[in-house]
């Protein structure tokens, strides 16, 4: 609830004079809020409030009070929620609305039954709304830069008078006031692009203050000229640089909006779109003018700046050290180079220079400064043996120096000289050389007769035509180097070639390798290639009987598996060189081994019946005198057996093979072997032979080989015991069944096991078996006493003690049983034994 009050009443009327007092009062209320409207400052014995529309005169009852209790009318429901204050004229209006504002008038009347006082209280209501909250209208929300623009700030509601704060806020966040006033509308003239930010209006009136929502102005401008940062950064005369192989970015920034657009141009030729440009292991290649073009799409503008980019590179490699002789071998010469690079590298000698300025050079000298440095020194400094010399190198794309070092010091070793010919012996070539050394020395040739050649570093060759160098002349090589005063020397003499061997007469056994050697003695002239000529004069070369190893002094012959006839002989060596040529003689002598002793076969037989292995046995004559290595062990195949191959009336049939069937045996201690797979119906003769390497001796008689013994007594004994094993097991099962089938054979088993004589009876084993019989005819009867008919005679076998021993052929027989007209039924078993 919001009372506004106003200064004391304008109007006031003296009541004494019983006149009506009349009394102004304003009062402020907000819509929707609450209000109090005072009727006096006690409680009157009557009243009346009544309600004057603003613009009307008209005044209508809102609510009385006649003394006996307020009264509303239908006009306060109009007037919001209205109640009248207990104890008090006052009435209180809650949720105030805007038809509320008028003017409202209470009638008071006190002290009626005394004397009357009327009062008139005027309560002028306003209604005020509050503000809004305010939104923004934006003419351009991207102005361009330099254009002209206006903002609005619109409300709803709101009762004025209205008061418009305008605030501006940067990118960073900071706000500013940059207009206020009455008025709702902002002009902005000449825009730049400090005016981009955020935008909001704040209204304000007596109720309330209200806030708009920001509103992004974004300033269209640019793109200004290009700002290019290099990284890594260096900067030169010529412009920026860079070291090759590192990693250089170009960064291009110019002031736009919207954000420019990059391109890279690199010699005018686009390389890239983007505003970051890196190069990754940047080349020399790359060196160059580098343009960075910016663009605004949405004002369609540009601009660019170019920068110069080069970029360095080190020389390849390192320094190079040299040392070369200078005034006719008489001085020395420094040389370092270090080509390539960008810039040129910085050259500098330190060593024991002897007080020479860096930059002296020796005369006629023509170097590049920027990469080479020469230094002659002179001559009365350049003795001293074994000198080192450094140069530094340095580069600006290098973090460190390098540097290279040579050293002067003589040869080693002496002059060398040796002579040599072609392939096709046309030429002699005189070979001299010192090697090693720095500088290298000047070496030459000087001959008789005015033949020579001139100096050459290292080594020189002087080339002769065969046949035209002098005999016994020596040939002179002279050698120069800067740090020795005098000059080395060295001779070669030509002379003709000899050849030596180990020995002019060589022996060997037959079937052996020898070897045939050939040398040359030594001397400065060489010769053309060491040949072997057989015993036949024929040119050797490397076969499977030959083996020749040679180099240029020495050819070895190597003669494989000899033979008497076939390698006994001279064996020729010869060579020659540009001098003249040269021959010896080896004689090969190839010995046989003596003749073996004679052997015997002693054994000779067949080791089974089924004649298909024979087994051999020998001796050796003076077996303690030795001289063998082996023997030859052969078979012939001579005839088949009779009868065994085809039908009985074939003939002998004789096979004469063309050659006997050898067996190698390499162990001279063995005295038997056996040979098998033989063919049993053939018949075979054997002979064995000594050997003595590849001497074989004289074979020994052919022997047949002998049939094995035969022994008949056990097989006749084996044979006895079978058959009487063989009859008592049959003898047996025959007995096994006629008991298990008396009943159903009972003449047969009576026959076997019944007794000849009266006395005789079976024995009754149990009840059921009980037998009665007669006592004469060897008869028993079977039956009961009850039963009818007539009885059963069951023959018995007679003893075998009543047999005749001698018989074979036990016969028993028996008479028919009583009443039977039948004939006597006789059984004869023969048992037949044969004596194996």
């Amino acid at each position: 609830m919001s009372v506004y009050p106003l200064p004391p009443p304008a109007v006031q009327i003296d009541n004494n004079k019983g006149e009506v007092v009349y009394q102004d009062t304003s009062v402020y209320g907000v819509v929707g809020k609450a209000v109090i409207l005072e009727c006096g400052t006690t409680l009157p014995d009557m009243y009346i409030w009544s309600f004057t529309k603003p613009g009307t005169e008209a005044i209508k009852a809102v609510v009385y009070d006649l003394g006996y209790g307020p009264k509303l009318q239908k006009l306060a429901e109009t007037l919001g929620q209205l109640t009248v204050i207990s104890n008090s004229a006052a009435v209180s209006i809650e949720k105030l609305p805007l038809a509320a504002h008028g003017l409202f008038t209470c009638q008071a009347f006190y002290d009626i039954e005394v004397e009357p006082k009327v009062y008139y209280y005027y309560v002028h209501l306003t209604v005020r709304v509050p503000v809004s909250k305010p939104y923004l209208l934006i003419s351009d929300a991207s102005p361009v830069e330099g254009s002209t623009m206006w903002m609005r700030c619109n409300l709803d509601n709101g009762t004025g008078p209205i008061q418009y704060v305008w605030q501006h806020e940067t990118r960073s966040g900071n706000i500013s006031t940059f207009a206020q006033g009455n008025t709702s509308v902002v002009n902005i003239t000449d825009i730049n692009r400090d005016h981009t930010g955020w935008y909001r209006c704040v209204a304000s009136n007596a109720v309330n203050s209200e806030t708009s929502n920001r509103l992004w102005l974004d300033i269209i401008f640019g793109p200004d000229i290009p700002q290019i940062d290099v990284t890594p950064y260096s900067l030169t005369e010529r412009g920026y640089s860079a070291l090759e192989r590192e990693t250089v970015s170009l960064m291009c920034q110019a002031q736009s909006n919207p954000v420019s657009q990059y391109v890279w141009f690199y010699n005018n030729s686009q390389v890239f779109t983007g505003p970051q440009f890196t190069i990754i292991k940047i080349l020399r290649m790359h060196t160059g003018d580098y343009t960075c073009l910016a663009q605004n799409t949405y004002l369609n503008t540009r601009s660019k700046k170019t920068i110069s980019l080069t970029v360095y590179y080190p020389p390849d490699g390192s320094p190079s050290c040299s040392v070369e002789p200078a005034l006719n071998y008489t001085s020395l010469r420094l040389l370092c180079s270090w080509s390539g690079g960008f810039p040129s590298p910085s050259l500098k000698w330190t060593g024991d220079l002897k007080g020479v300025g860096q930059d002296e050079a020796g005369a006629g000298q023509q170097t590049n400064p920027l990469t080479n440095t020469a230094i002659v020194l002179p001559s009365e400094g350049v003795t001293i043996n074994n000198s080192l010399f450094t140069c530094t190198g340095s580069h600006v794309a290098l973090k460190q120096s390098t540097e290279c070092s040579t050293r002067t010091y003589i040869p080693l070793a002496e002059p060398v000289c040796f002579a040599y010919v072609t392939n096709n012996n046309q030429y002699l070539m005189l070979s001299c050389s010192w090697d090693g050394g720095a500088p290298k020395a000047l070496v030459w040739w000087e001959g008789p007769g005015g033949q020579g050649k001139g100096g050459e570093e290292n080594s020189n060759i002087l080339i002769i035509r065969s046949g035209t160098a002098p005999s016994g002349k020596p040939y002179t090589c002279y050698a120069k180097h800067p740090l020795l005063g005098q000059t080395k020397t060295c001779r070669l003499t030509l002379e003709a070639p000899v050849l030596l061997t180990q020995r002019r007469v060589v022996s060997v056994y037959e079937g052996s390798d020898v070897q045939l050697t050939c040398n040359l003695r030594t001397n400065y002239l060489p010769v053309s290639e060491i040949s072997w000529f057989n015993n036949r004069g024929v040119d050797v070369q490397g076969t499977s009987k030959y083996t020749l190893l040679r180099t240029s002094a020495w050819a070895n012959l190597t003669v494989r598996d000899t033979r008497e006839t076939q390698d006994s002989g001279e064996y020729r060596c010869s060579t020659s060189n540009a001098v003249g040529g040269t021959e010896i003689n080896v004689t090969l002598v190839v010995k046989r081994y003596p003749m073996p002793p004679n052997a015997t076969l002693v054994k000779t037989k067949y080791n089974s019946r089924q004649r298909n292995e024979v087994d051999l046995e020998w001796q050796v004559q003076n077996e303690t005198d030795g001289g063998w290595t082996g023997f030859i062990l052969e078979h012939i195949w001579v005839s088949e057996r009779p009868g065994r191959r085809g039908s009985s009336n074939d003939s002998k049939v004789t096979i004469s093979p063309p050659v006997w069937y050898s067996n190698i045996i390499k162990d001279p201690d063995i005295r038997s072997h056996t040979v098998g797979s033989l063919i049993p119906t053939a018949t075979y003769r054997f002979r064995i032979t000594p050997v003595n390497h590849r001497t074989i001796g004289h074979p020994s008689a052919a022997k047949t080989p002998a049939e094995p013994r035969y022994n008949l007594y056990p097989a006749v004994i084996g044979a006895v015991i079978g058959g009487m094993l063989f009859a008592a097991i049959l003898t047996a099962l025959l007995f096994v069944f006629i008991i298990r089938n008396r009943n159903n054979n009972p003449r047969l088993h009576d026959m076997l096991f019944g007794l000849q004589h009266s006395q005789s009876r079976e024995n009754i084993n149990i009840p059921e078996d009980e037998v009665v019989g007669g006592s004469e005819g060897g008869v028993e009867e079977i039956g009961g006493l009850s039963s009818p008919g007539p009885t059963m005679a069951i023959p018995r076998a007679s003893s075998p003690l009543t047999t005749s021993p001698g018989s074979a052929i036990p016969t028993i027989s028996q008479a028919p049983p009583p009443g039977d007209d039948n004939e006597p039924v006789s059984v004869t078993i023969t048992v037949n034994v044969t004596d194996p």
